[in-house]
């Protein structure tokens, strides 16, 4: 299969857009830049459009997709029994990086669900996205696009890299604002629960859902037999090749002064005390800059051909609570305490 570069400059933007609906109404799969991370689009409609994407990325049957509309009015297709609470937060936080798991509609495919009786919902903020949305007429169920279990892809180039020649084509959009996947609630039961962080913080959420708890499984393994209800749960995720290791505390230069055949995953504040082989995910004091560079980096690591990584863990507030999630199942839960 050879797979479409579209380019959306401003001289072949509407040709592009028009392309990409036209691929997602015959049931093809699109890669689409969002405000988050790249995802691989596909009608929520079609089961058949939904397995190319499962196919393409060699991802689990049992990891739900979210669904992405372009208006309140889509919603009412994707979702019902939809609670007033979800109005208000989509009025502060839509178009934006929050997605809402709800009631899905029977129009939506049972693959989206992963066998759920939900659907995971959300309005990206990106422009190309929302224009792809708005030509097809369709809601389109996007996980990233990228091989599944691999550093998630924030620019054009990354699903060129991953999935060149296994899906119809790519919106060679901008690089993404920024560059972890959306906050994750669940509003379903009788509790809201915070069930992936993303650029939408728990501290801001709890302004609008005061009883709002943080799901077991954002900081820990998912437990044996327990079915995941948000893309993110499973148990690793995002990692490179490398093995990785995730460490907490201070004097994390003197530490990894101390290993052999490893490179340094660091702040950009600690970077000139580490001598081994390092990359720097931004600064300890600005949580979003962390979160906009990390799976960047984590895709350079592999380059070192080193045996190990050692990665440099932010605090489990505000959007660092984000980063620190992938991070965690980048390490497939190896937590180094110094």
């Amino acid at each position: 299969m050879e797979t479409l570069r579209l380019a959306v400059n401003e001289t072949e933007y509407q040709e592009s857009i028009t392309t990409a609906a036209e691929i997602l109404k015959n049931g093809g799969v699109v890669g689409v830049p969002t405000e988050t991370v790249y995802g691989l689009a596909a009608s929520a409609y079609d089961n058949n459009a939904i397995k190319k994407v499962f196919d393409a990325k060699g991802r689990p049957q049992d990891n739900p997709l979210i669904v992405h509309i372009s208006d309140m009015e889509m919603l009412k297709d994707v979702a019902e029994d939809i609670p007033e609470i979800v109005y208000t937060l989509a009025e502060n936080f839509w178009p934006g990086p929050l997605t809402m798991v709800l009631h899905r509609t029977e129009k939506i495919a049972e693959s989206v669900s992963a066998g759920l009786l939900t659907v995971a919902v959300r309005m990206p903020s990106n422009t190309v996205a929302l224009d792809v949305i708005k030509k097809s007429g369709l809601p389109l169920a996007a996980p990233s696009a990228n091989v599944s279990g691999r550093p998630s892809p924030t620019s054009a180039y990354h699903v060129v890299n991953d999935l060149d020649g296994k899906i119809d084509a790519v919106l060679m959009g901008d690089d993404c604002d920024f560059g972890v996947e959306s906050t994750v609630i669940t509003l379903v039961g009788q509790t809201p629960i915070l069930l992936r962080p993303g650029a939408v913080t728990y501290e801001q959420l709890l302004n609008f859902l005061p009883t709002l708890e943080i799901a077991d499984a954002v900081l820990n393994e998912l437990k044996s037999g327990d079915k995941a209800e948000s893309p993110g749960m499973k148990y690793k995720h995002y990692a490179p090749k490398t093995t990785a290791f995730l460490v907490e505390g201070d004097n994390f230069a003197d530490f990894v002064n101390k290993q052999e055949n490893a490179v340094a995953v660091c702040f950009e504040e600690e970077a000139n005390n580490i001598k081994i082989p390092k990359l720097i995910y931004g600064s300890v004091n600005d949580t979003l800059s962390l979160a906009h560079s990390i799976f960047a980096v984590l895709r350079e690591v592999d380059k070192f051909g080193a045996e190990r990584v050692f990665i440099h863990a932010p605090e489990k507030e505000g959007v660092g609570l984000a980063v620190y999630n992938r991070l965690i199942r980048a390490a497939a839960f190896k937590v180094i305490n110094i």
